[in-house]
């Protein structure tokens, strides 16, 4: 990690100062900590249910097993015995990597279906406090959101402050996959919005994204993932300046892109302690991972891009407006996520983030930020604007898609 030709003392104090950066920043981007939410663990429940469950006389498999056996057990069941194990278990196969993405899709719907009702019950259940009672009326509503027509997600989980990915596109006929990495306090309740910060939400992102790949690319088919299946760093806290969080999300991501169908090419769009996480991951990503791009990134947690040990071509963009520039990169006894991705001596592919406002706008219309995703997310490398007029941040990229 990076080092200092200072004292320790010095050292020290640098790097309670980086936490103090980051504890203020984080406190005046618009997020905020979730509370409230339920105590119950329905997902586990389910996953104990199914630990004893059986079809056609058979056990079921470990929902831990590899993405291959997961998709072997489905490939030998009917269509009947696939839609029974969806409605017994919705929140067991919605989750499994290496279930059909049909059944899936199917199988959360069921479950937030479910988990809707449960909301609604507790908006009148008098042992709540009335923040409580507020918090599952919230719920409730995104739930109801998140039914609206012609919604498809990947995974679900409403245990905690909840878990979701949801899925733009036709993923299983995709030519190319972007997979939108969000960062902190994303959670069910923030997993969307509405009115001027709707683009700064993880939906927001793919959505834009999504619109974006499809205008400018119209020859490529893609799909876009917003991947809201990790435990994020929540409100103001010391977990935003470690990197505890993102190491147990890159085991979260690295099974999702090995279940993802198909042989394409995929791209991870990165934002914020996202970034943190996706260097994290990088290593031990499948190879078709051919593009990891950051942005408002606090680092990586490497001093290189050659230390991320990833054939994908990484990219990094950070708008001039962005507090996270604040924030000293550094990394001491673990705290802190090491060098600027956007520092030349990092290594990265460095391209525009123009037109982008603040930490949050990287994905508005209009901006080269977004243009900048929907090329690389499109494979159409030679279209990307560098951050520098003289910047070659798109040479030497073979195998690219047609502008």
């Amino acid at each position: 990690m990076t080092s200092f030709d200072s004292s320790p003392t010095l050292t020290a104090w640098r790097a309670l100062l980086a936490v103090a950066v980051v504890f203020v920043m984080l406190a005046t981007t618009g997020w905020t900590a979730v509370r409230h939410h339920p105590t119950s663990e329905p997902r586990a429940a389910a996953l104990a249910s199914w630990a004893k469950g059986s079809i056609a006389g058979r056990p079921l498999p470990s929902p831990d097993a590899p993405a291959y056996k997961l998709a072997h057990f489905f490939a030998t069941l009917t269509e009947a015995q696939r839609a029974d194990l969806a409605r017994a278990y919705p929140l067991v196969v919605g989750n499994l990597n290496g279930a059909p993405v049909t059944l899936r899709y199917r199988a959360n719907r069921l479950a937030i279906a479910q988990a809707r009702t449960v909301e609604r019950k507790r908006v009148h259940d008098p042992r709540l406090s009335p923040d409580g009672r507020a918090d599952a009326s919230r719920r409730a509503d995104r739930f109801r959101s998140m039914l609206g027509t012609g919604r498809h997600f990947l995974a679900f989980d409403p245990s905690g402050r909840g878990h979701a990915a949801e899925v733009l596109g036709d993923l299983e006929r995709a030519d190319r996959v972007s997979v939108i990495v969000p960062g902190v306090d994303t959670n069910l309740l923030t997993l969307e919005r509405t009115g001027a910060k709707t683009n700064a939400a993880p939906v927001g992102m793919a959505r834009s994204l999504y619109a974006a790949e499809r205008s400018g690319h119209p020859g490529v088919r893609t799909a876009v993932i917003a991947w809201a299946d990790y435990t994020t760093p929540a409100g103001i806290g010391v977990d935003a300046a470690l990197g505890n969080l993102a190491e147990r999300g890159a085991v979260r991501l690295e099974a999702l892109v090995d279940a993802l169908p198909g042989a394409g090419p995929v791209s991870l769009f990165c934002h914020s302690y996202g970034s943190v996480l996706c260097g994290v991951a990088a290593d031990e990503l499948p190879g078709r991972v051919t593009d990891i791009a950051v942005a408002g990134s606090p680092g990586m947690r490497v001093d290189n891009a050659g230390e991320l040990h990833t054939r994908a071509h990484v990219w990094a963009m950070r708008d001039r407006g962005d507090w996270i520039e604040d924030v000293p990169n550094l990394e001491f006894g673990g705290l802190g996520h090491g060098a600027d991705p956007v520092d030349p001596d990092f290594g990265a592919r460095v391209a525009s983030a123009g037109g982008a406002v603040g930490h949050s706008g990287y994905f508005e219309p209009g901006t080269e930020s977004l243009g900048n995703f929907a090329a690389i997310g499109a494979g159409a490398y030679a279209s990307v604007t560098c951050a520098a007029a003289d910047g070659p941040c798109h040479e030497q990229i073979s195998g690219a898609a047609p502008v």
